[in-house]
């Protein structure tokens, strides 16, 4: 009789754990990202929702999504640790600084990366050929001084025309700009911006103006492609959240994968959201571009950590990507 009682009680326990809601996770998602065509992926992910899509697929409810845009790195740094945001999007030495002061406490780390192109840094002086010719009269703009992508990727090509130590010698110049506002600034000629290291429509953009040249591209800096830009969050957000963060990832993937098959409805999708009035032929091109890459996978992400470590950016360093990453990464080969 006490045998059938304790088999009728484990069987009401195994019905009462299967019946029972799987843990909750959040229901709500405050999502940042910043301008320019490098954040294509999270643009399609936004219009088709294919976060909603799959967290759905992965047992969950569909979360509301709040899409927030911020300038600049350190902008989004701080928002993430005020708590205003969940997950933050933005050039990988931005998302590496965070990494390695938050390790041990919010442990900050990257959900996936947003793909590799090249960023160039452009002028209207005719007399800058080189890093070199630049002069205490020009100004750099850029999304962050001294903490973002083009500023960490300046003080890189800084240190190679100048010397190891001379990382930081044209800090003095940069000023801090958003994308939009620098391309304005640039081909008006009505403010002290001369130059600008930028991104990918606007850079192009100013291309097609004959008083604008290039100095240099950031794959010239880094030797090659390079991840421009992560999207990244707390530890305690995956630890709340595993299931909704792998889900981000499956999102973006799906979304790199309809930007690579069908780029003319993505070009459509970006300037519309973005109230572009570039043509679409000139974003599908970009798009298409043989050195750009739609990809979650980090690609010479290291190469910034051992920079930022090396001139005392950052007070760590790793030789493993994947500490860089939560799990859902782990799996794909980046580097």
């Amino acid at each position: 009789m006490r045998t059938r009682f304790l088999g009728s009680l484990v069987a009401a326990a195994t019905l009462l754990a299967l019946a029972a809601p799987a843990q909750a996770e959040t229901a709500t998602l405050r999502i940042a990202q910043q301008f320019g065509i490098s954040y294509l992926p999270m643009i399609v992910a936004k219009q088709q929702k294919l976060i909603e899509a799959a967290a759905t697929e992965a047992g969950l409810p569909a979360p509301e999504i709040e899409w927030i845009q911020v300038s600049g790195g350190a902008a989004m740094n701080e928002a993430l640790l005020s708590g205003s945001l969940d997950v933050a999007a933005a050039g990988a030495p931005p998302a590496i600084t965070l990494w390695a002061k938050t390790r041990g406490s919010i442990d900050v780390k990257g959900i996936a990366a947003l793909g590799s192109m090249p960023i160039y840094l452009t002028t209207t002086n005719a007399k800058v050929k080189t890093l070199t010719d630049f002069t205490d009269q020009d100004r750099i703009a850029l999304p962050a001084v001294k903490v973002g992508f083009q500023a960490v990727v300046l003080q890189m090509a800084a240190a190679q025309a100048f010397g190891a130590d001379q990382a930081t010698k044209l800090d003095d110049l940069t000023v801090s700009m958003a994308h939009p506002d620098a391309t304005t600034a640039l081909l008006s000629g009505s403010s002290e911006v001369t130059a600008n290291f930028g991104a990918p429509p606007f850079q192009n953009q100013q291309l097609q103006d004959p008083k604008i040249h290039r100095v240099l591209s950031s794959y010239d800096v880094l030797g090659g492609p390079h991840t421009f830009n992560v999207v990244y969050a707390t530890g305690a957000f995956y630890a709340e959240n595993p299931k909704t963060v792998a889900a981000i990832v499956t999102a973006l993937d799906r979304a790199d994968q309809f930007i690579q098959a069908h780029p003319a409805e993505a070009a459509k999708l970006y300037i519309a959201a973005e109230s572009s009035k570039l043509p679409e032929p000139f974003v599908e091109a970009l798009i298409t571009a043989a050195d750009t890459r739609y990809t979650v996978a980090p690609e010479n992400i290291l190469k910034f950590v051992d920079f930022q470590h090396r001139i005392g950016q950052i007070a760590t360093t790793t030789a493993d990507w994947r500490e860089l990453f939560f799990p859902p990464l782990h799996d794909r080969q980046g580097s």
